[in-house]
C-alpha cells in the first residue's frame, strides 16, 4: 500500500489519509471585509477528501494584512463566513486548520491606513512586491515600502492578536491553526539576522530571535491548547531578502523548543522552483531527532518522492499545492494513476469561479 493513502492522526485528531492540502494564497474574499464567502467553501469543499486541509494564509488583524482580497478572522463576519467553509470540508472528511499570519514588512500603507508598516527592524526588503487591487480585482504588483521597528508594545500585541485570532479560528470551526513563520513574513523577520537588528531581548543571539515566535506559540497555546497548534517554519527559503547565513542552526533550536511545548506539528516550506536548493538529508535527520510529533513536508513533491520521504521516516504528511489548484479530485488521481490537469496560472490571484471552482474532477 502506497502509504500517502493510510488513514493517520495528528494528535487525537484523525486524518483519513497522509495527504495535505497545502496553504495557498486566492484572494477571492467578499470586500469589504476581506470576508470568506460561498465560493471559497466550494472550493474547499471540491478538495476535502485530503486528509488535511491548511487554509489560505489569514489576517489576524487590520494591520497584518500585505496582499488584496485575503482574508481576515478575527471580526464576527469573517467567523461566520469561515463556519460556511469548516462546516463544508467537514462533511468531505478533512480535517481543516486556519493559517495564521503576520506579513510584517511585506506590506504597504495602503493596507496600513496610510502608515508604515512594522517590523523587527527598520528594514526594507529588496526586491519585495506585493499585490495591490482596486474594488474591481485590478491589481499590480507594487515595491514594498521601509517599515517602522516595532516596539515593545507593538510586540505584546500582536502577540494577543495571533491568541484571539486562533480563539476566533476555533469558534469558526477549525480543528487547529497553524502559525505561519516562515516565507519572509513577520516571524521569520525576527529569525533571522539579515531583517532582525534588534539588540534588546529579542535579536542578536538565537535565543533572543525565537523569542517572537515562541511567546505566540505559548499564548495561542493557552487559549486552544498546544494539541491544536501547527508551526510552519522555511530554513531554506530566501526569498523576499531573507538570506540569513544562520537560519539554519535558528530553526532547529526552535524546532527543540517546540517541542518541548509539545505542539500538533512542523509544517517544512521547501523551495518549489526548478533550481531550487537540495535540502541536505543530515538536516532532515537533525530535525527528526529534535522534533518527534508531526512533520510535514511541502514543496515540488510528487507521489513518488512523497513515498520516499514517509518511507524514510523524515515527515508523517505530505503537502500538495498548485497540484490541488487544477486537481481538486487530486487525491482519487493520485490513487488511480491519472493524469493531472495543468494549471492556470494567471487566474491564481483575485477573480471569480474561473480558474478557482471550474476545474472539473478526471473523467
Amino acid at each position: 500500500m502506497n502509504t500517502l493513502f493510510e488513514p493517520t492522526h495528528i494528535k487525537k485528531l484523525a486524518l483519513q489519509n497522509r495527504i495535505v492540502m497545502a496553504p495557498m494564497t486566492r484572494a477571492r474574499t467578499s470586500q469589504p471585509g476581506n470576508i470568506p464567502n460561498q465560493m471559497m467553501a466550494t472550493y474547499y469543499k471540491q478538495r476535502a477528501t485530503a486528509g488535511l486541509i491548511i487554509s489560505e494564509a489569514t489576517q489576524i488583524s487590520d494591520d497584518s494584512q500585505g496582499y488584496s482580497f485575503t482574508p481576515g478572522v478575527y471580526t464576527n463576519e469573517q467567523v461566520t463566513g469561515w463556519k460556511a467553509v469548516t462546516k463544508a470540508v467537514k462533511q468531505q472528511g478533512a480535517a481543516m486548520f486556519c493559517q495564521l499570519w503576520h506579513v510584517g514588512r511585506v506590506s504597504h500603507p495602503v493596507f496600513q491606513n496610510g502608515e508604515q508598516p512594522i517590523a523587527p527592524s527598520a528594514c526594507k526588503p529588496v526586491e519585495t512586491k506585493v499585490w495591490i487591487a482596486d474594488e474591481q480585482g485590478n491589481g499590480n504588483m507594487v515595491d514594498c515600502v521601509e517599515p517602522r521597528a516595532m516596539t515593545q508594545s507593538d510586540i505584546n500585541r500582536v502577540v494577543s492578536d495571533f491568541a484571539n485570532a486562533a480563539k476566533c479560528a476555533i469558534e469558526a470551526g477549525f480543528d487547529g491553526v497553524e502559525i505561519h513563520g516562515g516565507n519572509g513574513y513577520l516571524i521569520d523577520q525576527f529569525l533571522r539576522t539579515n531583517s532582525n537588528h534588534r539588540n534588546d531581548n529579542y535579536g542578536g543571539i538565537r535565543e533572543n530571535r525565537i523569542r517572537f515566535l515562541l511567546e505566540i506559540v505559548d499564548a495561542v497555546s493557552e487559549v486552544i491548547g498546544a494539541d491544536k497548534i501547527g508551526v510552519r517554519l522555511a530554513p531554506f527559503i530566501t526569498f523576499k531578502d531573507m538570506n540569513c547565513p544562520d537560519i539554519v542552526p535558528t530553526i532547529l533550536e526552535a524546532s527543540k523548543q517546540l517541542q518541548s511545548r509539545d505542539i500538533a506539528y512542523l509544517h517544512l516550506s521547501e523551495a518549489d522552483w526548478d533550481d531550487a536548493p537540495i535540502i541536505p538529508e543530515s538536516f532532515r535527520i537533525e530535525l527528526r531527532e529534535l522534533f518527534t510529533n508531526t512533520i510535514i513536508v511541502a514543496g515540488s513533491y510528487n507521489q513518488e518522492l512523497a513515498k520516499k520521504i514517509l518511507q524514510k521516516g523524515y515527515a508523517d504528511l505530505v503537502a500538495f499545492g498548485r497540484p490541488f489548484v487544477s486537481n481538486p479530485d487530486l487525491v482519487k488521481r493520485f490513487k488511480h494513476e491519472q493524469p493531472l490537469a495543468e494549471l492556470d496560472s494567471s487566474t491564481l490571484f483575485g477573480g471569480d469561479e474561473n480558474g478557482y471552482t471550474d476545474y472539473p474532477e478526471y473523467r
